[in-house]
């Protein structure tokens, strides 16, 4: 499978293919292979290793993109596959239904942005998470209206754990 990748304002051609015995992938990145192990541990968290090196990622849904959190950064990414775009559907949506807002790490609640019953617009802070004395703003993956606020502030979460509902 062949996609183009914008990855910080940059793009990049990724072909991938499938995950051989032990969910290993042979990856070709602007043309230079790269061998990768991955797996998905949790919904939407992926413990990764190339060469020696082990990441683990989780990766959200965004306005139509994915947000990446790895080593405690966060990053965006657009993905552009081309089969997508020949099928005529290749304009980005954002994520539809209710959605859950997840800590991308663990961490200490320090501060709750809205209420339920708010309205949201997509990328808007929801609650702010402290790790590693960072301060990171979980931000909504949808325009919508608060449903629940399932944590409060000065309470410990869990990377993959719910802080609130977007409807």
């Amino acid at each position: 499978m062949k996609l183009h990748i914008e990855f910080n304002s940059r793009m990049r051609e990724i072909e991938l293919n499938g995950a051989g015995s032990g969910g290993r992938w042979r990856c070709v990145i602007d043309g230079r292979e790269v061998a990768a192990d991955a797996a998905e541990i949790n919904p939407g968290v992926f413990s990764i290793l190339i060469g020696g090196d082990a990441f683990e990622a989780r990766v959200e849904p965004f306005a139509g993109k994915l947000r990446v959190y790895v080593g405690g950064k966060e990053y965006v990414a657009a993905v552009h596959d081309p089969r997508r775009w020949r099928r005529g559907d290749g304009v980005a949506s954002e994520s539809q239904g209710r959605q859950q807002v997840i800590a991308p790490m663990p961490g200490k609640v320090v501060r709750v942005l809205v209420k339920p019953g708010e309205g949201v617009e997509a990328g808007q802070g929801i609650v702010v998470v402290e790790a590693m004395k960072m301060q990171n703003a979980v931000r909504s993956p949808k325009s919508g209206t608060v449903e629940r606020v399932l944590v409060a502030e000065g309470q410990a979460v869990n990377a993959g754990e719910a802080l609130a509902v977007i409807a």
